[in-house]
């Protein structure tokens, strides 16, 4: 049985509540949990001392069994000093996906050839202008 401490979504829509739980992972995200663990309200200014509620030493005795901590959790258990959060780097996150530079592709092609065509219908009469002025 592998262990997860996560959020676990309450309050009416629009104005969420989460609790902070240790469950089975494959249980419902508000489902089934074994023991609540804290608090979160989003709702709540960064620095309100009640944002974010912890019950640390559960928290250890539950990270001493197994129990994995998920994203968001970790870093409320890194900000408390219990657990240290490796920072993310993703350096292809501004890139954009294969699709979308074939349509950039196709649309810059277009552009040159329609730059192309009018560069010879702006020659054309040139041309022929000279070929009246004879």
């Amino acid at each position: 049985m592998a262990l997860k401490i996560r959020l676990a979504r309450g309050g009416a829509k629009k104005r969420p509540y989460y609790r902070i739980v240790v469950a089975d992972e494959r249980a419902p995200r508000d489902g089934r949990f074994i023991e609540r663990l804290g608090t979160y309200n989003p709702m709540l200014s960064k620095d309100d001392e009640k944002r974010v509620e912890l019950n640390l030493e559960r928290i250890q005795h539950w990270i001493g069994h197994g129990a994995q901590p998920t994203d968001r959790v970790l870093r409320f258990l890194d900000a408390a000093g219990v657990l240290k959060r490796e920072p993310r780097n993703n350096p292809q996150k501004a890139e954009l996906g294969q699709k979308a530079k074939e349509r950039l592709e196709e649309k810059r092609q277009k552009a040159e050839d329609a730059a192309a065509a009018a560069e010879e219908a702006a020659a054309e009469p040139a041309a022929s202008e000279e070929a009246a002025a004879e």
